[in-house]
């Protein structure tokens, strides 16, 4: 298993997180995704190789940013 940690800009509520939560716990190969709007990251759990782009393009069509490292 693989962990994926992001910074995501623009969660402001348990509500944020459960929208980011929702929409990647649909892609193929995540186990597990926790989002934390407090610290602004996205912690997510893989059981097989996902595409980060994917990933990342997903969060962005909610209305978040990924911060690049």
């Amino acid at each position: 298993m693989k962990e994926i940690n992001l910074k995501v800009k623009g969660m402001h509520c348990e509500g944020c997180e459960k929208r980011i939560k929702n929409a990647l716990n649909e892609v193929d190969g995540i186990s597990e995704a926790v989002a934390n709007h407090i610290d602004g990251t996205v912690k997510i759990r893989t059981n097989k190789e996902v595409d980060i782009q994917e990933i990342k393009e997903k969060i962005d069509d909610l209305g978040f940013e990924v911060e690049e490292n």
